[in-house]
């Protein structure tokens, strides 16, 4: 029959030792499982962003995908009660002289659930007004009985700085979200770390979501503190630049440059130095999401490593009109860059991805599989 396409998928005995896999046939990938003597077959596409469902597992009669937990019925694809209309492909299935086969042509098409979007998603455009200026504290402390903080000290007055140059200014400290770490989405694929950021997507109560507006949609100067902990940047520093990699990575897979005339500053203390080396981290990384810096770009303030009176570090830094003044010299010089690139409007500029990765990435590999149709329909566009 004209409407049926069936292929040979192998052996019964063999195929019913494994409860899910993903199998590819030309240019059709599905999803086969075997549960309680049957099998069920169903695109081994997500519909969520392309994930490979045959490589997840089983929750009972549901393949659940293996990036970001979609669940398909394994048999008619529908998706899991309260979700039947996003379904995938089901695949009818027959047994034969010890053999099993599927027929190519699916007997239901795949069907996507309208979403609203997440508000993170709407298209990056910057309005009219003045330079923002956006100041994220990464200080770890007790909330209920805050501490002095030598980089928010500094920070207060960068941000101090703002409205006596016609900016706006806007504070985050990370103590005070609540947000889970990156979980490793990037490592199962490039694809599996979405924008906006899988966790935030899935989580309503990721407080992250403030960084991400912040830095995305409503900055132009972003100035970053953090005191010097065993040699690097805080824990929460690092906490929130790990989830920053989906900012990242979408300049890497899609060629999609989320920040563009963006200015990153840095203010960095501590008791013991490392001064050069927690700096270079922070630049290397705002450089790598496409920030541009002013001239010195950062101010650093330590006692030193013999110096483990801390009482007298923070007396210093309260008194110290040059470190409170180098701080609101460092704003200006970004809120003056950032009006410069402002004015230049820039945003059309494309760069080659060799330009930014040094050489040909993964994602270009020619030995690489190309994607399938049914797979670039399934991805987020």
């Amino acid at each position: 029959m004209a409407d049926e396409r069936w292929h040979d998928l192998g052996s019964i005995a063999e195929l019913s030792l494994t409860p899910l896999r993903q199998v590819t046939v030309g240019r059709t990938r599905l999803a086969l499982s075997y549960r309680q003597g049957t099998f069920g077959a169903v695109s081994g596409v997500c519909n969520h962003a392309g994930g490979p469902l045959g490589d997840g597992h089983l929750d009972g009669d549901y393949v659940v995908c293996p990036w970001h937990h979609w669940k398909f019925h394994r048999a008619t694809g529908f998706g899991e009660p309260g979700f039947e209309d996003d379904r995938v492909q089901g695949y009818a299935l027959r047994e034969e002289g010890g053999r099993l086969f599927v027929n190519l042509n699916p007997v239901s098409e795949r069907h996507k659930r309208p979403h609203p979007p997440h508000p993170l998603a709407r298209p990056v455009e910057r309005g009219t007004g003045p330079v923002r200026v956006l100041g994220i504290s990464t200080s770890a402390m007790d909330r209920a009985y805050p501490r002095y903080s030598t980089s928010d000290a500094l920070l207060a007055s960068a941000l101090a700085a703002a409205p006596e140059r016609g900016a706006l200014s806007r504070l985050i400290r990370l103590n005070d979200l609540a947000f889970r770490p990156c979980e490793g989405y990037y490592s199962k694929s490039a694809h599996a770390c979405t924008w906006p950021c899988s966790i935030t997507q899935m989580d309503p109560g990721d407080e992250l979501t403030a960084v991400y507006e912040g830095i995305v949609h409503w900055a132009d100067v972003i100035l970053v503190a953090t005191p010097i902990r065993w040699g690097s940047a805080s824990a929460l520093y690092y906490k929130m630049v790990e989830r920053m990699n989906c900012v990242q990575n979408q300049v890497t897979i899609r060629n999609r440059v989320l920040l563009r005339n963006k200015v990153a500053g840095f203010l960095i203390t501590g008791g013991q130095d490392n001064v050069q080396a927690v700096a270079g981290q922070m630049l290397g990384f705002f450089a790598e999401i496409g920030c541009l810096f002013p001239q010195f770009p950062y101010i650093a303030h330590t006692r030193g490593w013999s110096a483990e009176d801390m009482e007298r570090n923070v007396a210093f830094v309260q008194h110290s009109r040059s470190l409170h003044e180098g701080a609101k010299a460092l704003a200006g010089r970004a809120i003056e860059m950032a009006e410069l690139l402002l004015a230049a409007d820039r945003d059309d500029r494309t760069v080659e991805r060799a330009g930014r990765k040094a050489g040909a990435g993964a994602m270009e590999d020619p030995n690489a599989p190309e994607m399938v149709q049914e797979e670039a329909e399934a991805m987020p566009s």
